[in-house]
């Protein structure tokens, strides 16, 4: 689009060859007799139904031809269409790309999307699961953890999985793991969840938990009782120069955003309904807003500036039913962009509210299943002062609630991270669903099934939970018979006369130690190798370094020598990848060591990262066991590492496991341990990050980890090292009972 109306540059307009046909055909109308309307604004300050109708058929072209075809092809054949569409998140992203992502999903098969950077794109999930809700798919897919470094640990892997199952997602596609890491490869997109990373052989400790919940979030059907009108042919009217349309675009993202999170956040979920896909639906049932396979007690239509024809009828079909239509700030004045009075004399009979929080939760009490009070039970911080209201319903909850024959399954989790990754708090969360039920927890961490305590008021159920913020919970409810049934007993006591554990006496490294010889660059010209690029690494060493090793890619062709002296290129193994062969090198000796390599090169030519491998102490890029002693005067030992950076700690007591600490509050109950003396190892399982991380980069706040992170340049490049810390970095804390 053009910056002003005035500006000339090329504008690139999706187009076919034969679309002028196809759009006179379907609205009775010439393109190309009134093409400016697509660029400019109308001289009468009016919005363009021309344009509409072109943001409207080019996004009805582009489903048809390629995801229905495609789609009818795979369901014909037995297969599941899955993938996502481009630029899901964002009304602007959405019309720049493709029109709109719902109508698109309708023929897949399994509907996806793809999230990066660990970003809460709750519009990208809402959409793919309202389209999975509506037209009866198993769930949602979902290519997530992308774009989020070395040092992304287990308790974010748990936060972004989890927010994202109570968002539809029930196939997981983890990004990524890497066939090799050699040249460029190793910078795409990592880290790698293979062989490379030190801590791949415990992630069944997080796939196990969703492959637990994901059994219970196929069951049965999703009950959602409110539907949205989804505001993006709204946005279309004003795909204009930014001059003159990009504060109404601006309004009517930012409206977008906010009744998202209200809502979610709110506890009140709901389905998006696309007004493209709701015209083909011809479905209806009194008192219920029908949409496929879903059927809506309440419908809001949120600040619209235009609504279909074919909405306004099923709109006063549902009213007419007995059905209840909440208009959210402004009525719309459009119909198919076109002026009208029809939608304002339907609201008359329907409600109408401020566009604020208060008022649309208020109004949409009467359909809310699940409410969610949240206390902090570890005390108030008293070097903070209070300055906003925060109210006692939770704040940084979702849920997702399905229909299973006689019984429902309820989740909820955590959404945002915590402001400090390691100081949590314990919460103590009051859940009240509607209706009398029995509840069984499903811990989908352990494995383990109980029941738990109900009470009954107003025909609510109540519910009692502790967690911390890492948590989330599965319940299976039954509706109650009246018994008294036994249950497990939930409680908190915050623990006294914790102690901290014995400086470590040794600590043990799983792999060699490793010193970054860097410099790599990429470039696309041809090869054509007629040069030598000659490297020289000045090594200043305290002590002599027995047995060292050079890692590198490619040596077969490469000369070394270290102090002037020939080094044989005898191959004596791989380091973190298969690709990157390691070298014998003769030993450091105190000092300044002198290494020199020559590499046949050409401009294509992989000149990657080498490393230097021994017995020192430099960065730590893998895992590290603390062996600590412990005397026990008997009892159950529990012990509490907050304070760590990497992607876990697993426990064994006189080499015996006993578990892992991954996430808040980052206790583990180890059982009852005999009186005597004891050996306690601690492995923190680290992660590559200062091997093979942007450790050139001094941009704190990026969090697009693709491979030009890998070559940023003036005040975002640093000549030093940027280190990231990595290890049990406070003394761990135990307490007996």
């Amino acid at each position: 689009m053009l910056s002003n109306p005035f500006e000339r540059k090329p504008i690139i307009l999706p187009f076919t060859d034969d679309f002028e046909d196809t759009y006179k055909a379907t609205y009775g109308l010439s393109l190309l007799e009134h093409l400016p309307e697509l660029i400019w604004e109308r001289s009468d300050n009016k919005v363009s139904q021309i344009r509409y109708y072109y943001h409207l058929h080019v996004c009805d072209r582009f489903s048809k031809a390629f995801c229905d075809n495609i789609g009818n092809w795979c369901k014909d054949h037995n297969i599941y269409l899955t993938g996502h569409m481009m630029s899901e998140r964002t009304l602007h992203s959405q019309t720049s790309a493709l029109g709109e992502v719902m109508r698109p999903l309708k023929n897949f098969g399994l509907p996806g999307v793809d999230i990066l950077c660990d970003r809460r794109e709750f519009s990208t999930l809402k959409q793919a699961q309202s389209v999975a809700h509506q037209y009866g798919r198993e769930g949602v897919m979902s290519e997530l953890y992308g774009v989020t470094s070395w040092a992304f640990d287990f308790r974010n892997h748990k936060l972004q999985g989890d927010w994202q199952a109570a968002l539809g997602v029930t196939v997981r596609v983890p990004h990524l793991t890497w066939l090799s890491m050699e040249g460029e490869a190793k910078r795409d997109y990592p880290a790698s969840i293979g062989y490379q990373s030190p801590w791949y052989k415990e992630y069944s400790y997080i796939e196990n938990h969703f492959a637990r919940l994901n059994t219970a979030l196929t069951r049965g059907r999703p009950h959602v009782r409110v539907g949205v009108i989804h505001p993006i042919e709204s946005y279309w009217l004003y795909w204009g120069n930014q001059q003159q349309t990009a504060a109404v675009r601006q309004d009517i993202e930012t409206n977008f955003n906010n009744i998202i999170q209200w809502l979610l956040y709110g506890l009140i979920d709901f389905d998006f309904i696309s007004e493209s896909l709701l015209s083909e639906d011809s479905s209806s049932k009194e008192g219920k807003f029908v949409m496929g396979q879903m059927e809506y007690d309440v419908i809001v239509v949120p600040e619209c500036h235009t609504i279909r024809t074919t909405t306004l009828r099923k709109l006063k079909a549902f009213r007419e039913s007995g059905g209840n239509i909440i208009f959210l700030g402004s009525i719309p004045t459009y119909l198919d962009a076109k002026e009208t009075t029809e939608v304002a004399e339907l609201a008359k009979k329907c409600i109408q509210i401020p566009f604020t929080k208060s008022h649309l939760l208020g109004v949409l009490e009467p359909y809310r299943d699940v409410d969610i009070n949240v206390k902090v039970l570890d005390g108030r911080d008293l070097t903070k002062v209070q300055q906003l209201e925060t109210g006692v319903r939770a704040n940084n909850l979702f849920y997702q609630m399905r229909i299973d024959n006689n019984k429902k399954w309820l989740f909820i989790c955590h959404v945002n991270k915590p402001k400090n990754e390691h100081i949590t708090y314990t919460e103590e969360w009051e859940i009240y669903i509607k209706g009398k039920f029995t509840a069984t927890v499903y811990d989908t961490l352990e494995g383990e099934v109980y029941p738990i305590k109900t009470s009954y008021k107003n025909n609510k159920t109540k519910i009692t939970y502790y967690c911390s913020q890492h948590d989330s919970l599965l319940l299976c409810l039954e509706d109650s018979k009246d018994q008294n049934l036994e249950y497990k007993e939930i409680s908190y006591v915050i623990p006294k006369n914790k102690e901290y554990l014995a400086q470590p006496t040794s600590y043990i490294l799983e792999e060699d130690n490793v010193y970054i010889l860097d410099m790599p660059w990429t470039i696309k010209e041809k090869d054509n190798i007629n040069n030598t690029l000659g490297l020289q690494f000045e090594i200043y060493s305290e002590i002599e370094v027995v047995e060292p090793a050079l890692a590198l890619e490619n040596p077969n062709n490469v000369k070394i020598k270290l102090n002037n002296k020939r080094v044989d290129n005898h191959i004596i193994g791989w380091y973190v990848d298969k690709s990157i062969k390691k070298i014998s090198l003769p030993n450091l000796h105190k000092g300044i060591n002198i290494l020199e390599i020559e590499i046949p090169f050409g401009p294509k030519t992989n000149v990657e990262w080498m490393y230097l491998l021994g017995n020192f102490g430099v960065h730590v890029a893998g895992n590290l066991i603390y062996e600590v002693p412990f005397t026990s005067t008997g009892g159950n030992l529990c012990i509490e590492t907050s304070h760590y950076k990497g992607a876990l700690i697993k426990v064994a007591i006189d080499d015996k496991e006993k578990g892992n600490i991954a996430l808040a509050p980052y206790t583990l109950d180890c059982g009852y341990i005999s009186p005597g003396d004891h050996t306690i190892k601690l492995k923190l399982f680290g992660n590559r990050i200062n091997a093979f991380g942007a450790v050139h980069n001094v941009d704190s706040l990026e969090e697009w980890y693709g491979p030009n992170i890998w070559r940023t340049e003036g005040n975002k490049w640093s000549y030093e090292y940027q280190i990231n810390e990595m290890g049990i970095l406070t003394t761990p804390r135990y307490w007996l009972y």
